[in-house]
């Protein structure tokens, strides 16, 4: 029979540190697969949630078991993100230094940009992760909590940090800007 979270962290703060490797693999997957909708980058995702861990586990002392655990190193994993994007903000290259650097010019990767692009699942897929990326961080984030992550109102309000009708409204938004997004993108070669 497993421990809940509850007996889980019970163990770790008496010293147990294999019980919070419980607590990883319960909740690793979970966390990567919605910071991947949140951050956009598998790469990104895999750096925050490993950093969200270790933070989690030094500042366990801390949880007060007022929300889910999982609520909890969410919160920390976002602030490690928005943290991360701070310290990324403040390189700024440009092109005209990228390009005198390397010598060459900077080659277009979007698969709308190739001559041959055609809509099949996989692409239309990577359409809607590049309209999610579009939004901004406060409408995404309550969006994959929402659609992704399947969490209640609540609890997101829990997680963001802000009342319940905030958060309805953000998702309101978010689906809306994300809709027109979308309908940009999808647009035909011929209608554009």
């Amino acid at each position: 029979m497993s421990k809940d979270d509850d007996e889980l962290i019970a163990d770790c703060l008496q010293g147990q540190t294999d019980a919070f490797g419980v607590l990883v693999l319960r909740y690793e997957n979970r966390l990567f697969n919605t910071l991947i909708g949140v951050l956009g980058s598998a790469e990104d995702a895999r750096d925050v949630a490993q950093d969200a861990f270790v933070l989690a586990f030094q500042k366990i002392h801390t949880f007060r078991r007022q929300s889910a655990f999982y609520s909890w190193l969410f919160r920390i994993a976002l602030n490690s993100a928005a943290s991360r994007q701070r310290k990324r903000n403040r390189v700024h290259v440009s092109l005209e230094a990228t390009r005198e650097r390397s010598g060459a010019e900077p080659v277009e990767t979007h698969p709308a940009a190739q001559p041959e692009f055609a809509l099949d699942v996989a692409e239309r897929q990577a359409l809607v992760r590049a309209a999610l990326a579009q939004l901004s961080d406060e409408f995404r984030t309550v969006l994959v909590l929402k659609e992704m992550d399947d969490l209640s109102y609540e609890e997101i309000a829990e997680i963001v940090d802000c009342p319940i009708g905030t958060v309805r409204s953000r998702i309101h938004r978010a689906r809306l800007e994300l809709r027109t997004r979308l309908k940009a993108l999808l647009k035909e070669p011929s209608e554009r």
